[in-house]
């Protein structure tokens, strides 16, 4: 089994002494030790009494740091000007904390892990943070009314949600800022506006640039290049990557405040990114049905 270091990432050596060592190779010592290559640890913090080490590798096997807390130790003791102690010892916050486990039997330690895992990833689960999208917002033309609807909704269900930055309609910003959410650990990342049919939509192109098997259902479909349209319909966007669930919604408020309950009943069901997809869809296909011309006058990027 492997394991997703996610956001803790920092490994603390305490109670050592150091006297001109070589950072490049104590690093490289702690990499081998963890089975990573030397490019992936990096001393970030030197002080008196310890020092803290960067964890470049998101996913390690368990074997790989489960109990390597004394095999860890040792061989930095063996380094010229590394001056250790009875009292020396590894410390991390998060999943690499299991570095410390020692002396339980295979199983005890297999039931241990199991447990962290599965409460790191209900907590992954519960945290939430909300793009909203596009120039007008950005340039205070109009009202964000869907970022705080849908951060009061999650908040009533148990989610602790945090209002990121207004994303351009730019598809390297886009890419950027999702992805860092991910890394982040952020198990639901939800972005508004952006899944239109213009040139300047571009929520769901930056989805599929995160996750190239997003499930990226029409909500309405038209002739290509009609009016302002290069794109042949509209689209919205669900993708995954390790524990985190990425959703694209439209841009108007009743449209959003429709998709975010189907959202909330397939988050319930641990319903797949393809069927939360087809669900999500389906609602707002049915609701633009009875909205003709909805999206040839207003566009997808309204947020009211």
């Amino acid at each position: 089994m492997g394991l997703n270091l996610l956001e803790k990432t920092e490994l603390w050596v305490n109670h050592i002494k150091l006297d001109h060592v070589n950072l490049t190779l104590l690093a490289k010592t702690v990499a081998d030790v963890l089975g990573l290559e030397s490019s992936k640890v990096l001393v970030v913090d030197v002080r008196p009494d310890h020092i803290t080490l960067d964890i470049m590798e998101n996913d390690i096997p368990t074997e790989n740091i489960v109990g390597k807390e004394r095999a860890l130790l040792e061989a930095l003791a063996k380094l010229d000007g590394v001056h250790l102690t009875e009292d020396s010892c590894i410390h991390s916050n998060g999943i690499l904390g299991l570095i410390c486990l020692e002396g339980e039997n295979p199983t005890q330690m297999s039931q241990k892990v199991d447990s962290m895992v599965d409460e790191m990833r209900e907590r992954i689960a519960k945290r939430a943070i909300i793009f909203p999208t596009g120039f007008e917002l950005k340039q205070n033309l109009i009202e964000d009314t869907n970022t705080p609807y849908l951060k009061e909704l999650l908040e009533s269900e148990g989610y602790k949600v945090t209002v990121g930055d207004i994303i351009e309609d730019d598809l390297d910003d886009m890419e950027y800022k999702l992805s860092d959410a991910v890394s982040r650990a952020f198990g639901l990342i939800i972005t508004t506006g952006g899944v239109g049919a213009e040139d300047k939509d571009k929520s769901v192109e930056s989805m599929l640039r995160i996750d190239p098997q997003a499930a990226t259902p029409y909500i309405v479909k038209f002739q290509q290049g009609t009016g302002r349209h290069v794109k042949d319909g509209v689209r919205i966007a669900v993708g995954t990557v390790g524990p985190s669930m990425l959703v694209s919604f439209p841009g108007p408020n009743d449209e959003v405040r429709l998709a975010a309950g189907v959202l909330i009943d397939c988050l319930k069901n641990h319903d797949s990114k393809q069927e939360t997809a087809q669900k999500i869809a389906a609602v707002l296909a049915e609701k633009l049905m009875k909205k003709p011309f909805h999206h040839e006058h207003h566009g997808f990027n309204h947020h009211s």
